[in-house]
């Protein structure tokens, strides 16, 4: 195993960590057995969410008697300090341990981070914590450019959370700063959400890049442990033939995938179009259904209050069919509720 140091954190890591998001979708057993197959390849590095419903607790349940080796991190939506003092207790409930090495407000927006940083914000409550040792360190996890840099020149943050994958590299250049100020790049969807199937080569793609830090793709079966870890260990340069897979897969990708740029805001009719395509993929391709269903249904205006005014597409450097997509993204959400109406 590669192993790095995770910025200012100063934590010692294995170059690839678990994502787990699709642990919500293993049963206890298979969560115990992929964390010891993590841990006898060497892998050290778990990363939740409060938001992804029983992740931690499988997590927990199968790191008992291994807290030890590994470093945890999680994080949360909580932006007022009693809601996160609630979810950092929570958290350390779950996981059934005493210390969270990593603790991350997650993808906030603008307007939310301004929410963390005010007075009884969520912020007051991560230093508590910390000050208390019930975390060891600080991060934040984004969508949005403007949040990415705008996190880089709080001093608080130690690590930083974004896309990179073959088509998104949007971030790239935040990237290479996180790198000079000594900020953990953390690269999640380097699959870009399940829409790249060749994962060897993606992950090939991502680690090519001296500037990111540690690579979490969501695992949930021992197949894929063992494919991603060749993928990540595999430093070879990337081939002419490699190149050519890319180009190819960002010519089909380019098409139809939302790289959540948010040039296509605001909507007229309000809605959240990336918003919109992020949810519809834990349906369409995660096969997270009632997770990616029950955050779609927390957006105020829908996909199907569209009015095709076509602003959006006018505004995308990608060229997308955006109205088209949240077609069938209404559809496919609406397919779904009326399957969980028939059960």
């Amino acid at each position: 195993m590669k192993y790095v140091t995770l910025g200012k954190t100063g934590l010692k890591i294995s170059k690839i960590g678990l994502g787990g998001i699709p642990v919500q979708k293993s049963t206890s057993d298979e969560v115990k057995e992929l964390v010891r197959a993590l841990a006898d390849q060497g892998v050290n590095y778990i990363d939740s969410a409060r938001g992804y419903t029983v992740s931690e607790q499988l997590l927990g349940e199968a790191l008992a008697g291994m807290r030890d080796k590994f470093v945890l991190a999680t994080k949360s939506m909580a932006r007022t300090k009693e809601a996160m003092e609630k979810d950092i207790q929570t958290s350390l409930d779950n996981f059934r341990t005493d210390y969270i090495d990593l603790y991350q407000v997650h993808n906030p927006s603008m307007e939310d981070l301004d929410k963390v940083l005010a007075e009884d914000g969520a912020l007051e409550a991560l230093l508590e914590a910390k000050a208390a040792g019930k975390i060891g360190h600080l991060g934040l996890t984004a969508h949005s450019l403007q949040v990415f840099e705008r996190a880089l020149a709080l001093d608080w943050v130690e690590t930083i959370m974004f896309p990179y994958n073959i088509v998104e590299s949007q971030g790239e250049e935040l990237m290479k700063e996180c790198t000079a100020r000594n900020v953990g790049f953390i690269c999640m969807k380097p699959l870009a959400g399940g829409a790249i199937e060749d994962a060897s080569l993606a992950l090939k793609y991502v680690c090519s890049n001296p500037d990111v830090t540690v690579v979490i793709p969501g695992m949930y079966s021992l197949d894929e442990v063992k494919q991603n870890l060749e993928a990540v260990l595999d430093e070879s340069p990337l081939s002419a033939e490699d190149q050519h897979k890319i180009e190819e897969i960002r010519n089909y990708l380019g098409t139809n995938f939302c790289r959540r740029c948010n040039y296509c805001q605001p909507c007229t009719a309000g809605i959240n179009i990336s918003g919109v395509f992020l949810f519809a993929g834990y349906l369409q391709r995660y096969d997270l259904g009632a997770w990616g269903y029950d955050r779609y249904q927390s957006l105020p205006v829908k996909a199907d209050e569209c009015i095709e005014c076509g602003e959006c597409e006018s505004r995308c450097p990608y060229h997308l069919p955006i109205r088209e997509m949240l077609k069938k993204c209404a559809k496919d959400f609406k397919d779904y509720e009326a399957g969980k109406n028939e059960v």
